[in-house]
């Protein structure tokens, strides 16, 4: 196998941290002293709890993931990147494995060349912009409890802010003296810009900036940033979303506590969401994101066992697996050069839409485009099909019934997909109207221009405009009975089965849907459209409430059931068996469902004209 030559190594070298300000003749001595080294799938490359380092490892190509003893994967260094540079300077210490996730080159570099590169301001401002994080961390990691606890609970030591006038250089020896990764600056209109480590590492040494720029050349603003009032997990699922890995938080005043970072909110075991979404964002092709995509359900099975709700659990596999269904779309437009690459989006439905999704969760999907593309609606279906069977393959399994971006009935250009819904309004019970509404109102743009999924705007005026529809929609909702006279009975001999999803979760989620519709609320979760609809009037704030605790409840044991099930190397699925529930649970889950069916009983004695 070949790899670079001397000159095309010193090239390599050059284009990025910490070597990019080194002259030709030491980048050509460095080339000169290095080896490229190959490595399979699968293979170490080195144990830093077992031997001390004489050299750094950069990648040429693959990715390489670093280990923690209990297995976990901490990073994944991507080509262009360097590890083992922190056990070099420091005489070893750090207890964790590099393993290569797939065939890659890599280029072993000696450890007195880094030394002394390392010791150059360069080198010097990559480990400011680096060692915030080694392994182990330095501090108690959180997790997010399901008792609601603010997030200013979880602030610790008042936020370093900076200046606007410092350099980069006197703001990294703040950072670096008060061990943090970031900097605020605060600006003269009351704003924070704000600048980290990553900004150090791409904006200034990747960008052969001096560090003695001013701070404002280099910093984000304004800032994001949220209420101390906020949830943990609320901010949890803001932060992995975006991406982001510092959050300022403030009063209610807009004054700064201080800076939440990944670490302040996140387990190891957490940790893991954020490093699988940048392994599946890194996938060259189908197979590696098929083999990253394998560890989605592992990852929710680790974050609810080590404390977090099945609530927050459900949003982050959901914000992970959009992560899947982007890639596995972009690799599907990769290998269609005939496709257009543009203009036109696509739509993840139902639980996973709503941010919903348990281990169990197949893909519902639509595509909508602009209307002068509809000559290459066949390409684009196509398209759709490979993505799913890209999806297949990461364990992420079509919709059983057909609701695929690929069929006709699920992939329409944007004026269709409004004439469709106006369609709906008027006789939601021709082209099966109610069933295709409820799915597209469900539904959210996970790639492409937001503004082509023209259902729900058509559905925000339901009350005032199309009140018939909305009583077939009351109608259908109710439709859904609870299965209390065989849950009496299965309950009284302890034994039988009980499907969690179909008889308890989805009369909820029907019910929240129309009393979103009712308050002119299209798409939301079903929490959200239970608040709306108690503020609508459509339910009481006493069944809303009821509804939204029942719903926590469900989702909660189907969780632990489909985690168990994975565990034991089953397929997770939402039919329990009755006398494998603990007593408290089988009377949760009994009291609940009565819930549900008083709350149905209510509504329907009530009749059409309470809407």
């Amino acid at each position: 196998m070949c790899g670079p030559d001397p000159g095309e190594l010193s090239a390599f070298l050059g284009e990025h941290t910490p070597f990019q300000t080194m002259s030709d003749g030491e980048l050509a001595e460095l080339a000169a002293h290095s080896s490229v080294v190959f490595v399979d799938r699968g293979e170490v490359i080195a144990d830093y709890a077992t031997q001390v380092p004489d050299e750094v490892w950069m990648v040429y190509s693959g990715h390489v993931a670093l280990q923690a003893a209990d297995g976990s994967t901490v990073d994944v260094v991507e080509p262009g990147g360097i590890f083992g540079y922190t056990p070099l300077l420091t005489g070893g210490g750090m207890e964790f494995v590099a393993r290569a996730t797939e065939p890659s080159t890599l280029i072993r570099l000696p450890g007195d060349g880094v030394r002394a590169q390392f010791a150059k301001p360069a080198g010097l401002a990559y480990l400011a912009s680096s060692a915030w994080s080694p392994l182990p961390r330095e501090r108690p990691t959180l997790v997010p409890v399901a008792d609601g606890r603010p997030v200013g609970d979880l602030v610790t030591g008042a936020a370093l802010v900076v200046a606007p006038d410092v350099s980069v250089r006197d703001a990294v020896v703040q950072m670096t003296e008060r061990h943090v990764s970031y900097a605020l600056i605060g600006l003269p209109d009351g704003e924070f810009g704000i600048f980290t480590d990553r900004d150090l590492r791409t904006r200034v040494v990747a960008a052969g900036l001096s560090v003695d720029v001013p701070i404002t050349r280099v910093m984000s603003a304004p800032a994001r940033r949220v209420t101390a009032d906020l949830t943990a997990e609320t901010v949890l699922m803001q932060m992995l979303e975006s991406g982001l890995r510092h959050m300022p938080v403030t009063t209610t005043r807009g004054e700064i506590l201080g800076v939440i970072e990944e670490a302040d909110l996140l387990a190891a075991s957490a940790r893991q969401s954020f490093v699988l979404r940048r392994s599946i964002g890194l996938a060259a092709d189908a197979a590696e994101l098929q083999t990253a995509a394998r560890r989605v359900t592992h990852v929710a099975s680790a974050l609810f066992r080590s404390g977090l709700n099945a609530t927050a659990t459900s949003s982050i596999l959901s914000i992970v697996i959009d992560g899947v269904v982007r890639r596995a779309l972009e690799l599907a437009i990769d290998e269609a050069p005939d496709t257009p690459a543009s203009g036109f989006a696509w739509l993840t439905l139902g639980s996973i839409a709503r941010r919903e999704a348990m281990p169990s969760s197949d893909v519902d999907s639509a595509l909508s485009w602009r209307d002068e593309l509809t000559p290459a609606a066949e390409r684009l279906r196509a398209v759709a099909r490979r993505t799913h069977a890209i999806l297949d393959g990461c364990g992420l399994p079509s919709d059983s019934n057909g609701a695929i971006a690929a069929s006709p009935n699920f992939s329409r250009s944007q004026s269709d997909w409004a004439a469709a819904a106006r369609r709906w309004l008027e006789d939601p019970l021709v082209d099966k109207g109610i069933v295709l509404s409820s799915l597209l109102l469900d539904g959210r743009v996970v790639w492409g221009d937001a503004a082509l999924h023209t259902v729900p705007a058509a559905y925000r005026r339901m009350r005032a405009e199309h009140p018939n529809a909305l009583r077939l929609q009351r109608l259908d909702a109710l439709s859904g009975r609870v299965r209390t006279r065989s849950l009496r009975d299965v309950l009284s001999r302890r034994g039988g089965t009980f499907d969690l999803k179909s008889h308890a979760v989805t009369p909820i989620v029907n019910l929240a849907r129309w009393g979103g519709l009712v308050a002119d609320v299209a798409s939301a979760s079903t929490p959200a459209r239970l608040v709306a609809a108690a503020d609508s009037g459509a339910l009481t704030e006493r069944d809303a409430a009821t509804l939204g605790e029942v719903f926590a409840m469900l989702q909660r044991l189907r969780m632990a059931h489909q985690v168990e099930q994975l565990d034991a190397g089953q397929r997770p699925g939402d039919v329990v068996t009755m006398s494998e529930l603990s007593p408290l649970n089988r009377s949760l889950l009994n009291d609940g469902l009565r819930e549900i069916a008083a709350v149905q009983r209510r509504l329907g004695n009530a009749g059409i004209a309470a809407v």
